[in-house]
């Protein structure tokens, strides 16, 4: 009877130490979320207070830790490290696609590209600070040093929404030999628009501003002073630090020719297509999409135009004008993330290392 006894209880014990660590190894196996800071040498000296100090929110997915296995990195640009994550539920998200063979397990670093005033749109600028540099000489760096990725371009993806969209693409054009995969979410300033550009800030409240508080009150001041701040900086003009291509002399808008023709090839993204168009065919792969109800038409108006001005140079690439308004189509567990934006880049990135 006693050794019955001592049975059954060696089974219940052993049952135990079974459970334990199964639930051990579910922890251990779960995806993280792992916030980092950089301490930014080419921010450090923008004229409109940029915070050298940039967070990033690094995804591991399941098994990470518990592996020697190395992983392709998605780069996604934001104006918050943690958005994503905490109101669009993202890791859920990325954890159910990989589950469900959507996605093979990948890292995703998510960084926070915002300014004082607005996005940094990744270039850089004595305004807001050296983007390019700080994305391409500080950011995958320290990712590659500090996380086991696959650490070429094959492996390498980069993407974004809106503004962020902008940069994924510049990127992609300049920094082609660094991110192979480029997916663009609805991109804005990829061309000119029903109107021209100088017609929708404020100009008077930009050319008498004391402060970035004073464009603040103006959604097109805003966005337009980032713009300005970006690719038409001037480190002699406080508070704004920019060359305004325009100004109103009454009614009537005057247009500075050379200012205009220095902003268009900059910021434009179809004006750098010609400059870039080799970078641009040896991706593995590219796509733009946007929402064709947009509210804005400028922006349905300029990718429609892009797409064709990439043909035009035989740039390989996919185009999708969806139905919908901007926004509303991307996160939750049927939006185009799940549908379009994962799916692609399983098709075109390199999931284990390459064989020379």
């Amino acid at each position: 009877m006693n050794t019955v006894r001592r049975l059954r209880s060696f089974v219940l014990i052993a049952l135990m130490v079974a459970v334990c660590a199964q639930r051990l190894t579910a922890q251990t196996a779960a995806s993280q979320l792992v916030n980092r800071e950089i301490h930014s040498t080419a921010l450090a000296h923008s004229k409109i207070g940029t915070d050298p100090v940039r967070k990033l929110a690094i995804y591991l997915p399941a098994g990470y830790d518990g592996s020697k296995k190395r992983y392709p990195v998605l780069y996604y640009l934001d104006n918050s490290s943690r958005a994503i994550f905490d109101q669009q539920h993202a890791q859920q998200i990325f954890d159910r696609s990989i589950a469900s063979g959507i996605m093979q397990p990948f890292l995703l670093v998510c960084i926070d590209g915002s300014t004082p005033i607005g996005s940094s749109w990744y270039v850089n600028s004595s305004a807001t600070g050296n983007w390019d540099d700080y994305m391409v000489q500080e950011v995958v760096p320290y990712i590659d040093a500090n996380f086991r990725t696959l650490p070429t371009r094959n492996s390498r993806g980069i993407t974004g929404n809106f503004m962020a969209a902008h940069g994924a693409l510049r990127m992609g054009m300049v920094h082609a030999d660094i991110f192979g995969i480029v997916y663009a979410m609805h991109p804005v300033g990829t061309g000119s628009g029903l109107r021209i550009m100088d017609s929708l800030p404020d100009l008077n409240l930009m050319a008498n501003a004391r402060s970035l508080d004073d464009v603040r009150r103006d959604v097109y001041s805003t966005i337009f002073t980032s713009i300005f701040e970006a690719f038409l900086p001037d480190p002699a003009k406080p508070p704004l630090y920019i060359d305004l291509p325009a100004h109103r002399d009454g009614d009537k808008l005057v247009i500075d020719s050379a200012l205009t023709a220095r902003l268009r090839d900059g910021f434009f993204l179809e004006s750098l297509i010609p400059q870039y168009a080799d970078n641009l065919k040896s991706l593995r792969a590219l796509k733009i999409d946007w929402a064709r109800s947009d509210q804005n038409q400028d922006h349905v108006y300029s990718n429609q135009a892009l797409t064709h001005k990439l043909n035009e140079f035989s740039i390989v690439h996919e185009a999708e004008e969806f139905n919908g308004a901007w926004g509303e189509s991307y996160w939750g567990d049927d939006g185009r993330i799940v549908t379009e934006v994962l799916p692609f880049f399983a098709r075109h990135m390199i999931f284990a290392a390459e064989t020379r």
